[in-house]
């Protein structure tokens, strides 16, 4: 080989791996800086936003502990199930699928589920009922409200629900999704059952078996759509809940075929551990599932808030003078739009038409809140980010000196005693310098500023 062949290689080499090096930095950080909004930079922020947040959430642990807790209601979860299937006549249909489901581990559900007859026996009468029930119920409870705290955690949100809320949101759902799982069944058992007669073709039978299947894989992916958009105390949208659903829906149910492989395979090749087989895959299968659907809802809350970390570093570490600029810029827009007539923006319309960084401007718009220069139009229903913004005041004589004047004066002053006093020179300097700036920005109006 000759040498300049050679050398051609390594010139094309170095510059490969200097490619492949920036690329690797602008998917760590130099991302949050690109402003486009296409699919590939947008793919990138949800999987940079994600795995930071998956690493530094320690889902893991919390996947662990919500496991814990759903081993502990398993017993008044399917109470509650087999109760209400009472009610219906669907009892035995339950207990029959769940057991179709789970066939080398039969005697293992059967004796679960006398446990859960002889708890709804002693929870019918005598002065145990009240107190099976509240611990029923307390025990479910606990774990929605358990669930929710991760939720809102992964959204950061600061609050949770009210306790009223909480009282009615959760007894809907222990009260609707036992119902909805009974009736389920005995439809899902008499469309199969309808179909067969109706089609009484042997070739056509396949062909159900695959839409049944495919329908019930539908409603998994949209069980876990509604969890995403429901559970957390925070509005989420459909469209940032349903992927993440359909992700998360199809490694569950792949997770549940290994589940039940694992349970054939070891009650075949394992005699004597094959009937103990079931506790010990069942809690590695459920730590994994809550731990994909955690992994679901970050990936839920990455594709909702990408635009609340471009410029993330630059941000943090912002001059006064910069932050001065951007929220004279803010105030600006929003007097020259309402001067002109034109219709109110929220916040993320904002900084989407005018390309600023909605988490620069929003800390920025709640300081114009509390010096009573903007005000969010009242909206029953809508949380205050969702919100169009006007001003408070009469913008026509509102101008840049008055503007500059009221953030540099916004928050406490004057609290450290004899400050003014030991420091006058200092006191006399800056306010000359304050007194020079109103004076200079007083001959300009915002409305007579060019957006």
């Amino acid at each position: 080989m000759n040498k300049p062949l050679i050398k051609q290689m390594r010139i094309h080499a170095r510059h490969t791996v200097r490619k492949i090096r920036h690329f690797i930095k602008y998917c760590q950080s130099d991302v949050w800086n690109d402003t486009r909004s296409n699919w590939k930079v947008n793919t990138i922020k949800v999987i940079n936003l994600s795995t930071r947040s998956f690493l530094n959430g320690d889902l893991q642990t919390k996947a662990c502990s919500l496991a814990f807790r759903t081993l502990l209601a398993i017993v008044p979860a399917l109470a509650l199930v087999c109760a209400i299937g009472r009610g219906f006549g669907l009892q035995q249909v339950l207990m029959d699928q769940l057991i179709s489901h789970l066939p080398s581990q039969a005697q293992l559900l059967r004796t679960a589920f006398s446990f859960v007859d002889s708890y709804l026996d002693q929870a019918s009468g005598g002065l145990f009922v009240g107190v099976g029930i509240l611990f029923l119920f307390w025990t479910l409870i606990s774990l929605l409200r358990n669930i929710e705290l991760t939720f809102n955690n992964i959204w950061q949100v600061p609050k949770g629900r009210s306790i009223w809320r909480m009282v009615t949101d959760y007894l809907a759902i222990l009260i609707v999704l036992p119902v909805l799982l009974a009736c389920s069944s005995g439809i899902s058992i008499f469309m199969s059952t309808s179909l067969s007669r109706l089609l009484p073709f042997s070739f056509m039978q396949p062909a159900i078996e695959v839409l049944f299947d495919f329908v019930g894989l539908l409603i998994t992916w949209l069980f876990f759509a509604g969890t995403y958009m429901l559970i957390p105390n925070t509005k989420v949208r459909f469209r940032n809940a349903i992927i993440p659903g359909i992700l998360v829906g199809t490694s569950v149910q792949v997770l549940q075929w290994l589940f039940l492989s694992g349970q054939l395979y070891v009650a075949k090749y394992n005699a004597i551990y094959g009937s103990f087989s079931f506790l010990p895959l069942f809690l590695i299968w459920m730590q994994l599932v809550w731990l994909f659907t955690l992994i679901g809802g970050v990936l839920c809350y990455a594709m909702q808030n990408i635009s609340d970390y471009n410029f993330g570093s630059n941000i943090s570490n912002i001059s006064a003078a910069y932050r001065r600029r951007t929220t004279i810029a803010v105030m600006t827009i929003i007097a020259r739009r309402f001067e002109k007539g034109m219709p109110s923006m929220t916040i993320n319309q904002l900084a989407t038409h005018y390309r600023l960084p909605v988490n620069l401007i929003t800390p920025e718009i709640e300081r114009l809140k509390e010096m009573h220069l903007l005000n969010f139009v009242d909206t029953p229903g809508m949380e205050q980010n969702e919100r169009p913004i006007q001003p408070a005041v009469d913008i026509s004589n509102l101008t840049v000196g008055e503007l500059i004047d009221r953030l540099e004066t916004c928050g406490s002053s004057d609290f450290i005693p004899n400050f003014a006093k030991d420091y006058i020179s200092i006191t006399e300097i800056t306010d000359k310098i304050a007194e020079a700036a109103r004076n200079e920005g007083d001959k300009t109006k915002l409305v007579d500023i060019d957006i």
